[in-house]
């Protein structure tokens, strides 16, 4: 009974049966029902028309062999009925059974309050008791007669005697039965295999499912289920398979993640270090020359000791910032800025480190100078710093980083173009990735690889976009569209 088609397929199977069983009774039961209604409507003057011959023979005396006579007479065209004359209290009188040998009565009182039914002519078929077999309700046909004198008194005919029952019950059980029995049988059957089919179709499905998705429990990332049809089977199948790709998706992610997060600690474990081991190495030579240093050499291992302090600092803050960005803590102040006056101060801003390495810091300010961005000021020139600085680091003397902002539509596009080393293909969809570093060597100790990263998520808190293209040796642009006002 483990077996879901085994299971539904037996209680499918029992339920047809006993509704088989039960169309058969009622149809078996209508049929008798049929038939003495039948018998009952064709013969309902049958008394009426009968009492009008009996009343003269008793208006002055109740001879019962003259009755019984007339009756037998009568009774030859129905043999199938049985006669009575009742008092007007139900008592019998007289009886002329459906057939020569005699039957007699089991009661001496018939419940003349049926008869009065159906005298008043209500709603056929009205059954009442059969005084031979007081148990079994048939169908009669009753009139009122006077009978020497007193009303109210009646003849009772009742249609269904001793050889009509033997008649009806014989049609019953052979033509009626077989036939009735023969018709819902082969339906019952029809719907049985009909029903098993369709089960086995769609647990068959399910079976197919279930082995499907057992594969893939055991590991078989790559097994989909097959998709026919639109019901809701198929859609279920479709539903395993977007949960199983998202599944693997995720997986995959979880594993790319966890390679970086094993970068991140091997490249913070470097970057952190190196200026720690610097710090402590500066420390160690203060303390241990003592007096014996002079004030310039003080001077200059004070100045790279904050040097190394400085870029620590940073790290950490990088590090807490973007936990906080990924973590969704960071809520921006938005308001209505200036672009012109964002490029302004980034130039202000960079110039002198340009200077110092030897670049030129080219700017375009946009043609409109009222255009303006809903952002949060802090945040925005935080991502466009961290593009710039990207820049800076990556082009060598005598290159040239450009500040380019121009009105584009709807959108207002910051472009960050350099004369750099650039990115190789491969390594351009990954840029953007937390702790991705393009100098795996790590040999010019440029921080974490975690600004690029920040910014992007800046940018996505803004409703801004941002690509980059680059071609090695030649430069580097990344172009930011934020939505203007």
């Amino acid at each position: 009974m483990r077996s879901f088609y085994l299971k539904i397929a037996l209680i499918f199977t029992g339920i047809m049966i006993l509704f088989g069983l039960f169309v058969a009774y009622v149809t078996l039961q209508t049929s008798s029902n049929i038939i003495q209604e039948s018998v009952q409507r064709t013969n309902q003057n049958l008394a009426k028309t009968l009492a009008i011959e009996f009343e003269p023979m008793l208006a002055e005396s109740f001879d019962h062999q003259q009755i019984e006579a007339k009756l037998r007479s009568l009774k030859g065209t129905n043999p199938q009925f049985d006669f009575y004359l009742l008092d007007s209290s139900g008592y019998i009188k007289s009886h002329i059974p459906g057939r020569f040998a005699e039957d007699t009565p089991k009661v001496s009182v018939v419940d003349t309050n049926i008869l009065d039914q159906f005298i008043e002519g209500n709603q056929l078929p009205i059954l009442a008791s059969d005084p031979v077999q007081p148990d079994r309700k048939k169908p009669f046909s009753a009139a009122n007669i006077s009978i020497m004198g007193s009303k109210g008194c009646y003849l009772y005919v009742v249609l269904e005697g001793e050889e009509f029952s033997k008649t009806t019950a014989m049609i019953s059980e052979s033509y009626i039965a077989r036939n009735t029995l023969f018709i819902i049988g082969s339906i019952l059957l029809i719907g049985i295999m009909t029903g098993l089919f369709i089960f086995r179709n769609v647990t068959g499905r399910i079976d197919s499912m279930k082995q499907m998705v057992t594969r893939f429990e055991r590991g078989e990332l790559n097994e989909r289920i097959s998709v026919s049809g639109k019901d809701e089977i198929a859609q279920l199948s479709a539903c395993f398979n977007r949960m199983a790709d998202t599944i693997v998706e995720n997986m995959e992610e979880i594993k790319k993640t966890d390679k970086l997060r094993r970068e991140l600690i091997a490249n913070v474990s470097h970057d952190l270090r190196s200026p720690l081991a610097s710090i402590q190495g500066y420390l160690e030579t203060i303390q241990l020359r003592g007096d014996k240093i002079t004030k310039n050499e003080f001077n200059e291992y004070i100045s790279t000791v904050l040097v190394n302090t400085k870029k620590l600092n940073k790290m950490i803050d990088d590090l807490f910032e973007l936990s906080k960005l990924d973590a969704g803590n960071v809520r921006p102040n938005l308001e209505k800025i200036s672009v012109a006056e964002l490029v302004q101060d980034l130039v202000l801003q960079f110039k002198p480190i340009a200077e110092k390495k030897g670049l030129e810091l080219a700017v375009v300010f946009p043609d409109n100078p009222n255009s303006r961005v809903t952002a949060d000021m802090g945040l925005l020139n935080r991502a466009i710093t961290n593009l710039i600085d990207n820049a800076i680091n990556h082009t060598p003397a005598g290159g040239i980083v450009s500040i380019i902002s121009t009105q584009n539509g709807k959108d207002v596009v910051i472009e960050i173009v350099d004369t750099g080393e650039g990115i190789s293909a491969d390594d351009i969809p990954l840029v953007f990735d937390r702790f991705y570093q393009v100098d795996k060597s790590r040999s010019k100790n440029m921080g974490a690889g975690l600004g690029l990263a920040i910014a992007r998520k800046i940018l996505q808190l803004h409703g801004a976009k941002i690509v980059v293209n680059s071609v090695e040796n030649k430069g580097t642009t990344f172009r930011v569209a934020i939505p203007s006002v």
